[in-house]
């Protein structure tokens, strides 16, 4: 894949790319004046240009045409429960590359990750779903929301599906949907009770229990259309 460079700038013409975009790839990647490059702009656009000129502290591309955004059929959003922080940060990476839309870090009961230890984490985390997005040829960086409490993101509007190895399933498709999965020790009784009262769906993974991390890729893989 063409080397990938991130831009505010409207996708047309000829665009002008400095700061840290302009670093990575003139320095660290060390492209070259006539090399093919995409440009995307985090909302869905993205095109495929040609380097015209490297200075000092900017480039210039050359945008040449269009090209797909290459974003999954189902809208989703992801409501992942803080769990060992290297584990959730792969969750991160993998869902992005998967296609979620929006990632919401969820505090629940049986969390075993104090405040303190993800407290000015937002900043790193959407670092890594950046660099995610343009790893994967994905034109849309998922939104990544502050962390919130299991009994807030539960009462909102829409589909939502609790993944859960010991509830019936009553999962139906839905797009777009929430997918909520738990803690490494599992939802608590009086939050299946919640998701219950809230009209929530559930599913299971099969018939072995897997971890958060686990949990949390397949059933996005699932859901965005991958498999």
């Amino acid at each position: 894949m063409r080397h990938r460079i991130h831009t505010h700038e409207a996708l047309t013409g000829s665009v002008t790319i400095a700061g840290e975009e302009f670093h990575h790839a003139a320095r660290a990647v060390r492209i070259r004046e006539g090399e093919e490059v995409e440009l995307f702009d985090g909302a869905g656009n993205a095109a495929a240009g040609v380097v015209q000129t490297i200075g000092s502290s900017e480039l210039i591309v050359r945008v040449e045409r269009s090209i797909d955004a290459r974003e999954a059929a189902n809208v989703v959003q992801l409501a992942m429960a803080i769990i060992n922080l290297d584990k959730f940060e792969l969750v991160l990476q993998k869902v992005t590359e998967l296609g979620v839309k929006t990632i919401i870090p969820l505090e629940t009961e049986r969390q075993e990750i104090r405040p303190e230890r993800y407290r000015g984490k937002h900043e790193r985390w959407q670092k890594i779903i950046f660099e995610a997005t343009k790893q994967c040829g994905r034109a849309v960086i998922a939104k990544l929301e502050p962390p919130a409490p299991f009994d807030e993101v539960i009462q909102r509007q829409g589909a939502k599906i609790v993944f859960d190895a010991d509830t019936p399933a009553t999962q139906q498709l839905s797009n777009p949907a929430t997918l909520f999965i738990g803690p490494e020790g599992g939802w608590s009784e009086r939050e299946i009770e919640l998701a219950k009262a809230h009209g929530c769906a559930f599913e299971r993974l099969g018939p072995r229990r897997l971890r958060a991390e686990t949990a949390a890729i397949v059933a996005c893989a699932r859901h965005t259309g991958l498999c």
